[in-house]
């Protein structure tokens, strides 16, 4: 009698891993149309929760100044998120009026989505999971954390909220 057993397999090493391509993600701007991230390959990408109601939301402005200055090779991404103190609770007319008139604000916003939880939106997963973004992995702490993703659609790395976006943190990728 012959007895088949199951093949150990062995841990799979981080060339074997293959990751997932963030252009592939889907989102939409804060008006509900969608957003082709692949648009931007070739660009850095920078990824930030943001809050109208947050005492790191003055960094809205440096965001902008960021946008401008370095807008032939990145591209900032604004995500409103409701998920730390409520912070956020305006519609998507009421944050892109507060934008507009409280810092000049003109990069893109997306749809409020959430950063963590159930819910997380795909893009989310994609940036605080290593298995997806075959780089690190890391737990949105609270309002404009910054992620950065190179031209290739590669994280770079993130920022927590006390980083400042003109941070040479950042910067130096630039």
């Amino acid at each position: 009698m012959k007895f088949i057993t199951k093949a150990k397999l062995a841990p799979r090493t981080p060339s074997e891993i293959k990751t997932e391509s963030i252009y592939a993600i889907e989102i939409l701007n804060i008006n509900g149309s969608p957003i082709s991230l692949s648009d931007f390959k070739g660009k850095k990408i920078l990824f930030v929760n943001v809050a109208s109601k947050c005492g790191f939301t003055k960094q809205y402005k440096e965001l902008q100044s960021l946008s401008d200055q370095y807008a032939e090779q990145l591209v900032v991404i604004g995500l409103p998120c409701n998920q730390f103190g409520k912070q956020e609770p305006g519609d998507a007319s009421q944050i892109q009026e507060f934008c507009a008139l409280n810092f000049g604000v003109t990069f893109l916003l997306t749809e409020k989505i959430d950063v963590k939880g159930n819910k997380q939106h795909p893009l989310y997963a994609w940036l605080t999971s290593k298995d997806r973004n075959g780089k690190k992995s890391s737990k949105v702490k609270w309002n404009f954390q910054k992620y950065l993703v190179n031209e290739k659609g590669e994280l770079i790395d993130y920022y927590l909220s006390t980083t400042k976006p003109t941070s040479t943190k950042i910067t130096k990728h630039l």
